[in-house]
């Protein structure tokens, strides 16, 4: 059984903080929370697909040039190749996971950062 409680932590960007709940090569489930105000740097992945899915608040992802508020219960799919940006650009703290085919370990390709 793995939960938030027991999984491995890590701190990341302004403050944000993960949990790997499975965290293999041929993929990566994280559950992330990231403060209000808080962004993530520009990126892409050649190989990596991602799903966002929210479990709390609203995050805030760019998509190639396009904001898609994604609100509690909501996912969204991101493509390898896709530019995408993780924001909180809200008052509250956002919850959402993170699942990722293969892990995107080494697959990432910075553009700009917050």
């Amino acid at each position: 059984m793995i939960s938030q409680e027991n999984a491995e932590h890590y701190v990341w960007g302004d403050n944000c903080d993960g949990w790997y709940l499975v965290n293999r090569q041929d993929m990566l489930i994280i559950h992330e929370k990231m403060p209000p105000g808080t962004c993530e740097t520009r990126h892409f992945h050649s190989v990596s697909r991602q799903f966002f899915f929210v479990l709390q608040g609203v995050l805030t992802m760019e998509l190639e040039g396009e904001n898609h508020d994604i609100r509690a219960q909501q996912g969204l799919e991101i493509a390898p190749g896709a530019r995408h940006q993780a924001r909180n650009d809200s008052e509250s703290p956002v919850e959402f996971l993170v699942i990722s085919h293969p892990t995107p370990r080494g697959d990432r390709t910075d553009l700009s950062a917050c």
